[in-house]
């Protein structure tokens, strides 16, 4: 591979980003139907709030390292 073709680091994270909102946004979907089927097991629908929430954390954490710090 040669260094054109290389990613940046901040490239990586983008990915990353894009990859976690992508799971984030299905794990919402899930729920959602999981509540709209009215047959809702609270075991499995709490792991999944739980699994969106880490998601979400993941998500914030990634956004933060990528904008840059401004000092006002």
């Amino acid at each position: 591979m040669t260094t054109s073709q290389e990613m940046s680091p901040e490239d990586i994270a983008r990915a990353r980003l894009a990859g976690l909102r992508n799971q984030h946004r299905e794990l919402d979907d899930q729920i959602a139907a999981m509540a709209a089927g009215g047959v809702v097991c609270s075991l499995t629908l709490g792991r999944l709030k739980r699994q969106k929430l880490a998601l979400k954390d993941q998500i914030a954490r990634i956004e933060d390292d990528l904008t840059p710090d401004i000092i006002a």
